[in-house]
Formats: C-alpha cells, sequence, structure tokens
C-alpha cells in the first residue's frame, strides 16, 4: 500500500488542540459543590456509565482519522513485472482500389460480399487474436497512406479499419508505394521479427516505386513480406452506376499479377497466399498468424487502484454510532 498524497497527513496534528480543549472543557464544564472532605465518597463504585462518558469523543477522533487517511489516497502499491510473449512487428499493407468492391466473396451464405470488406472483416479478426505484437496499417490505391502508425493499441487499429473505404485514395494500384510506405513503417519496430502482409487484387499500374525494388529493400532489412492475392479467379461482378443513378454490377475479367506476388514473397523469404473466397482468405490469415510469432520480453505495469472507500464508510458508520449512543445510552438531561 502507498498514499497519493501522504503529506495529509499532517493534519493528525490537529488532534493535539482537539484533545487539549476537550480536557479543558471537561474540566470546567462539570457542577462542582464544595466539601471539607472527600472521604465518604472513597469507597462509592464508579459506574460504567461514567467511564464511558469519553467513548463519543474517541469515536469522533477515530471518524476524523479515518476521513484523514483517506483523502490522503491509500492505493495499492504500483509494480513492474516482466514476463516472456510471442509478439513481433506486423504491417498490414491494404490495396483499397476500386476494384476491391468487386462482388465475389462467399461466406457460407447466398448473398456475396466485396472484397474490401472480407479483408477487412479478416484483418480485424487478425489483430484481435494478437494482443501482444506492434502493428501498423497502410492503405494503397493509385498512391500509399499509412494510417495508423506501429502500435499495441487493439481499439485504434480496430477502429481505423472500420473506416477504410474506397475512394480514400487516388484509384489505381501501386504495390510498390504500398510495400516501400510500408517498410518505412515498421524499420522502428524493435521486435527481431518483422513481416508485412500485403493484400491486393490487382497489377501494378502506377507509383513511384516498383514493387520488386521495394522487396529488394524489405530484404536488406531483413523483413519478410507475405503477399495476398485477393479475389476470384476468371470473372467477377464489378459494381457500375446506370443511368438512373442505380448501382448495378457487371462481369469483369479478374487480372492479378501473381507473377509478381510470388517474386516479392520469394525474396523476402516470405510466402505467397491465393485467397479466392472468404474461407480461404480467413485460412490464409489463420496461417500467417501461425508462423508469425516470437518470443519477447515485455514489462507491463500494473494498475494502480485507489482504496479510500472502506475508510469512508467507517467514517461514516463511527460518527453514526456516536450520534446513537449519544441519544440512548449516554443521554443527558439538562
Amino acid at each position: 500500500m502507498q498514499l497519493a498524497y501522504p503529506k495529509i497527513l499532517w493534519l493528525f496534528l490537529i488532534y493535539i488542540p482537539l484533545i487539549a480543549w476537550y480536557i479543558y472543557k471537561q474540566r470546567n464544564s462539570s457542577p462542582a459543590m464544595k466539601i471539607s472532605s472527600l472521604s465518604p465518597f472513597a469507597k462509592l463504585p464508579r459506574s460504567f456509565k461514567a467511564s464511558c462518558r469519553h467513548l463519543l469523543f474517541v469515536l469522533q477522533l477515530l471518524a476524523l482519522g479515518c476521513i484523514i487517511v483517506a483523502l490522503a489516497r491509500p492505493q495499492t502499491h504500483d509494480h513492474w513485472r516482466k514476463s516472456s510473449v510471442d509478439g513481433t512487428d506486423i504491417v498490414l499493407a491494404v490495396d483499397i482500389s476500386g476494384s476491391m468492391l468487386a462482388h465475389d466473396y462467399y461466406n457460407g451464405k447466398p448473398e456475396k460480399k466485396n472484397r474490401l470488406e472480407a479483408a477487412k472483416e479478416v484483418a480485424t479478426r487478425f489483430i484481435s487474436n494478437r494482443p501482444d505484437d506492434n502493428i501498423g496499417i497502410v492503405i494503397f490505391a493509385g498512391e500509399a497512406l499509412t494510417g495508423v502508425p506501429m502500435t499495441i493499441d487493439q481499439a485504434t487499429l480496430i477502429n481505423y479499419i472500420s473506416t477504410i473505404r474506397d475512394g480514400m485514395l487516388a484509384d489505381g494500384t501501386a504495390i510498390g508505394d504500398g510495400l516501400a510506405t510500408s517498410i518505412n513503417r515498421i524499420i522502428s519496430g524493435k521486435a527481431k521479427s518483422k513481416s508485412i502482409i500485403l493484400l491486393t487484387d490487382g497489377s501494378n499500374n502506377s507509383g513511384m516505386v516498383a514493387p520488386l525494388t521495394a522487396a529488394e529493400i524489405a530484404k536488406e532489412h531483413g523483413i519478410k513480406v507475405y503477399t495476398i492475392g485477393i479475389g476470384a479467379n476468371g470473372m467477377a461482378d464489378f459494381p457500375q452506376i446506370d443511368y438512373f443513378g442505380r448501382i448495378t454490377y457487371a462481369p469483369a475479367p479478374v487480372v492479378i499479377d501473381e507473377a509478381t506476388l510470388k517474386q516479392i514473397a520469394d525474396i523476402t523469404d516470405g510466402k505467397y497466399f491465393r485467397a479466392t473466397d472468404q474461407k480461404m482468405l480467413n485460412d490464409v490469415f489463420d496461417e500467417i498468424n501461425k508462423l508469425e510469432t516470437t518470443s519477447i520480453d515485455v514489462s507491463s505495469f500494473s494498475h494502480t487502484e485507489d482504496n479510500y472507500e472502506l475508510l469512508v464508510w467507517a467514517a461514516l458508520g463511527l460518527l453514526l454510532l456516536q450520534v446513537l449512543i449519544r441519544h440512548t445510552y449516554l443521554r443527558t438531561i439538562p
């Protein structure tokens, strides 16, 4: 136990004038009668009620003491605890180009969902299962942007993922820029194991950095890149707006540069995955979840809790007891 404000205990010095005042009051408040000798009363027994006449003052002092200690805010003793956990540095690089709106993902139900929503759902579950990891989020389309810097705050990561939508960036597919931005974010991480999960459904057609150049940079820094080609093979339903402003879907071919994605994974000692439906995408993230673990030492700080409530209740109980005794057992008649 420790006190948040230990100097408040100096208030106990108020006991000195209070006790002095009480003694003075007791000596001068009782009626007196002058007689020649007290010897006739020497053998008279002292009543229990007379012995208890100071109890009220003691209860008041105890209640005041409880209040003073409560004001000092007694707390549980904080401490550091070191433990070994499985943790790593990870950046999720998510393609948010217009093609990610294609509806070709099934989740065991008749209706379909678009690729971006499927990716967001699986990424959220992935983050929830890795509480000890330092994770960042990068989004890319025709350009790349850091959505969330490296953090262990799962709530921030999940909240940001829920806000990702099409149109946040200029359209296109800049895989190289997305990978380069992810590398810049993850370099500052302190974990020995660093990896980037790059999820896209297209081919590199914009940006300043070539995908294989970014892969070589990742290799130099010991960063593994897991690439995921998302989308069904062949044709997929893409959203279109008709003359009446309604959203309709028309089939269009799916073109994923799997060769480049495989090369990126091979260069960085990562792995390439193809996820053509929701179940496969879940399985991909589950496999990456098993692959990317490393033991790291973590120092955790215990939560500080105030423990003054019991003292406040004790003070209230003592005051009520004092009032009860004063008006019952030790009641005086003027």
